[in-house]
Order: structure tokens, then sequence, then C-alpha cells
């Protein structure tokens, strides 16, 4: 499998004296967020997992390689590209085929940080199940069901049906860990009436049940959410309304499948004036800051 993978020389080196590493996903930079948005954001949260005793790994595919790590290059190649794709799980073998560039989603990121030995992953947000479809259903949580890795997010995307999600996560065993809360966070609001079994206030007790979880060699994927801050939240009385409009409106123009989610994203932030994308982005960094914080406990402790 390795033959398929290149790795950046920080990355490389971070394997090699086993230092903690955080990976990092890329459809924020093809598909999540606007230009300049994107490249700036991509290059905070590497810079936060730096800043916080860790080495990120951002993971895409440039000319038919996966690449853990991702250069200066290779982020320019992945901005340029005007034909890059949005990758899940599935795809890769076709993109590898093609030797061309994608950004990797949440699900795809999982198997390819899996793959590389890396334990530890910060996001956005997960997919879940669609509002309206049950058989709907992101290949983020299939991906998260059978592949031990610790991801850590701000809850699953607010457009997503978050009850019918979270008996998914039950029902494939998948841990929700709540980090300094005890209910489901959504993604631009940090409460909801969503009451969690485990939560933590402190580090050390996350990572303690992480290291318990693989000690077992318990199969599933471990979701650790991370409310958003408090001061970039939106309230639920002005996002649920723009986000019902955004499902009305992919509804009438028969968007489906994987276009779903980037065009919800983008009317929901065209309905909020761009406050969406600032939360985003704040959410985006707070997790990658705590990734990399738990990371250089898990490996120094």
């Amino acid at each position: 499998m390795q033959t398929f993978f290149e790795y950046s020389p920080e990355v490389k080196q971070a394997l090699i004296e086993h230092q903690p590493i955080v990976a990092l996903e890329s459809t924020l930079i093809t598909h999540g967020l606007p230009d300049p948005l994107n490249c700036e954001t991509a290059i905070a949260a590497e810079n936060i997992v730096r800043e916080n005793g860790a080495i990120p790994a951002t993971i895409a595919i440039i000319n038919g390689k996966i690449k853990i790590g991702l250069t200066t290059s290779d982020l320019e190649k992945l901005v340029n590209d005007p034909h890059v794709t949005k990758a899940s799980v599935r795809d890769i073998p076709h993109i590898l085929t093609k030797r061309s560039n994608a950004g990797t989603t949440v699900a795809a990121t999982v198997f390819c940080a899996d793959a590389a030995g890396l334990k530890i992953f910060a996001t956005g947000g997960i997919g879940g199940v669609h509002r309206g479809d049950d058989q709907d259903i992101s290949a983020d949580l299939i991906e998260l069901s059978k592949t031990p890795m610790a991801v850590i997010c701000a809850g699953a995307k607010a457009i997503l049906d978050l009850p019918k999600t979270l008996e998914f996560l039950e029902t494939f065993s998948i841990p929700v860990i709540g980090y300094r809360t005890s209910s489901f966070p959504a993604f631009y609001t940090a409460e909801t009436p969503y009451i969690l079994n485990t939560h933590y206030d402190d580090i050390a007790s996350l990572a303690a049940h992480l290291k318990i979880h693989w000690q077992l060699n318990l199969r599933s994927g471990l979701l650790i959410v991370n409310p958003i801050p408090m001061d970039a939240e939106i309230p639920t009385d002005v996002i649920e309304p723009a986000i019902k409009e955004a499902l009305k409106n992919a509804i009438q123009k028969k968007i489906y499948g994987k276009e779903i989610t980037p065009y919800l994203l983008s009317e929901v932030a065209t309905v909020t004036k761009g406050k969406s994308i600032e939360s985003n982005i704040t959410l985006i960094k707070n997790n990658v800051r705590l990734g990399a914080l738990l990371a250089k406990h898990i490996y120094t402790t």
C-alpha cells in the first residue's frame, strides 16, 4: 500500500523520531472555504499545530499520490487546479489511476491517516445522516465505524439530522466524547438538547480514554466533540432558518450526493452574510489546537 503514499520531509522526520502528529483534511482547501480564506486557514491550522507541540500532516492526493503532509508546491497545485476533485474513500483508486489531484474528505482522510500510522485527526465537522433522507448517510460515519482514529470536531455539520446521526453513531459503537461539554455541539452552536454519556474536562483524562480504547483493540473510531468558542457562535434562531432555506433551494435545483454539502454551506454563508464562514474558521482552529495538545500528551506520557 505504501507505494501510493508520499510523505513531506517534516512528517517523515516526525515519524522516524516518534513525534506527535495531527492529521488534517484538505477539502476545506478545495471545496470548503472560498479563496483566499482556504489557503490562509490551512496554513494557520498547520501553524497552530506546531505552536502547540505537534507536527501537522495535511492529507491530499497530488499527481496520483496520497500525500501525508503538504509542501508549499502541493498546496499551490491544489488551489490552482481547476479540475481538482473531492475524494471520499471509494474515489481514491480512480484518482490514483488518473494521476490527478483531490482534496480528501473526512472519510478519506481517516482512511489515509490510519494507513500512514497516524492516530489523531482534527477537522471542522463530520458528515452524518442528511435531513429528510435516512438513506443519505455520509461515508464519514461508515469509515469511523471501522477505523480506530480519534477524530476531533465541533460535532456534525448543522445542516444534518443530528438525532439520526447520533443514533447511527450509537448503533455502530462509535464513542462520542465531549471535551468540556456534556451535550453534542451543532457546529455553529455550542450546546444542543442532545446529552452525552461521556465527557472530560482535561486532556489527561481524554488521552487515558483513547489509550484504553486502542489497547483493547476496539475497531471503531472515537469522535471527540469540541464546541465552537462562545464568541463565534451563531444562535439557533439565526442559523436554522438559513439552513432550511438552503435545503429548499437544493431540492428545487436537484442538487444531491457529494455536491449537497458544499452547496448548503455556501448558501448558509450567503444568508448569514459571511458569519458562518467566520465561525467555521474559528472552530477549525479551536479543534486543531486541541488535536495538537492531545497528540502531544499521548506521545509524551
